[in-house]
């Protein structure tokens, strides 16, 4: 899947051309799979392109196997306009969601389809080395089920619980503070030759939301995930944020009360230390809340006692609720967004049923102009959402490496 070195010498003239190239490519094939289908025209109005141009395109992209015609539309007068589409079995790419309890990974089409899965962990929390090993159990399992496509898979990305810093040259480290890990090197031998990509969970799953759910469309979004621990996307201008060493928006070590509750960090008074799923859990049973396990189904407890009137359960699901109105609105008045996606277990668990009064606390701790300027939703994709985003990695890899014409089509 490498390009082919050109040996001869090329001019800036014949680099730039390329280059747009490239980039028009590009730019047509993200289209597409963000659409999931278009036509012609729609290529060559969303790209500012020639009609022939856009046509020129899309033949590339045909016959790398990457897109088909998926039947027609009638024209007024014309030729019926054909329907390009992402073709499915073009390419896969594999997300992985990792937890310090295990991992998910997820292999999925050109389309973003899911096409299978595989779980490793779960029963507590693990260590770097079992987390790698649970990686290439799992990538061998999907391998096995999967392996007429397996020439056809991109690359892995990996949704990971810490700060994740990208080095000039590249190179990966895993900075997992609140998990008391050591800097940890992203492995890169995790299935064959597979490039593995890695970004924070939290930015994996906004950027899911950015392409293809609740955050679609919008240029300014909050995308928080709420879990065990406590993160953030944000979306500025359209595009992912990632500071000046990829690792930005460290959200849920924000401080929400100075010198207050302690968190797994080693500081206090952190967003985390307040409305992660430990915390709250343990506020409840500070108050003589009785639940088993300290998951889903635990919190499903506490919320159903509040309703139910247990006076301990409202006061505890209320303070969660205030505490992350007030963490989030921070966040407004620091960003002035037009949406916030809530998403995690934690914060889906909040929201299917409390969404009104998520949105209320987080108005009342913003300024009032913005109070009024965006709206709350949950996430999309539930439980997916952070594999859908890390398989979003090799795929951006893809597009923007102007790869689409050097892979070699899948047999139709």
């Amino acid at each position: 899947m490498t390009p082919p070195v050109n040996r001869e010498p090329a001019s800036a003239e014949s680099l730039t051309v390329t280059d747009l190239r490239h980039r028009n490519r590009a730019a047509a094939l993200q289209f597409l799979i963000r659409q999931r289908e278009g036509t012609r025209a729609d290529i060559a109005r969303h790209g500012g392109l020639s009609t022939a141009a856009a046509g020129n395109i899309v033949a590339e992209l045909l016959a790398a196997g990457l897109v088909e015609e998926r039947g027609s539309r009638a024209s007024r007068g014309g030729r019926p306009i054909a329907i390009i589409g992402p073709r499915l079995e073009g390419a896969y790419a594999i997300g992985a969601d990792v937890g310090e309890r295990g991992v998910a990974v997820e292999l999925f089409d050109l389309g973003l389809n899911r096409v299978d899965r595989e779980f490793r962990g779960g029963a507590h929390q693990e260590t770097p080395p079992d987390i790698h090993r649970d990686l290439r159990e799992a990538l061998a399992a999907l391998r096995e089920r999967n392996e007429e496509r397996w020439e056809r898979v991109l690359g892995i990305g990996l949704g990971l619980p810490g700060v994740v810093e990208t080095a000039p040259d590249g190179t990966q480290t895993l900075y997992a503070q609140s998990l008391g890990w050591e800097p940890h090197p992203i492995p890169t031998d995790l299935s064959g030759d597979l490039p593995v990509f890695a970004e924070n969970g939290a930015k994996t799953q906004a950027r899911a939301e950015l392409w293809f759910g609740a955050a679609k469309g919008t240029q300014h979004a909050l995308v928080a995930l709420l879990g065990r621990g406590v993160g953030l996307g944000v979306i500025s201008d359209g595009e992912l944020a990632h500071g000046a060493f990829s690792s930005a928006t460290e959200w849920g070590h924000t401080k929400i009360r100075f010198d207050g509750a302690p968190c797994r960090c080693g500081d206090r008074g952190c967003v985390e230390a307040y409305v992660g799923a430990d915390a709250i859990l343990e506020s409840w049973r500070a108050v003589g809340g009785r639940f088993d396990g300290s998951g889903w189904t635990a919190l499903g407890s506490l919320l159903d006692a509040a309703d139910a009137g247990d006076a301990a359960a409202v006061q505890v699901v209320a303070d969660a609720i205030d505490a992350l109105g007030a963490a989030l609105g921070s966040m407004v008045n620091l960003l002035n967004p037009q949406r916030i996606v809530v998403g995690g277990w934690v914060g889906l668990r909040l929201t299917e049923s409390r969404a009104d009064e998520v949105l209320a606390a987080t108005r009342a701790r913003s300024l009032e102009r913005f109070a009024g300027q965006f709206e709350l939703l949950p996430a999309t994709f539930g439980g997916d959402t952070v594999a859908l985003g890390s398989a979003l990695l090799p795929i951006e890899q893809l597009i923007a490496q102007g790869r689409g014409t050097e892979l070699v089509a899948a047999p139709r």
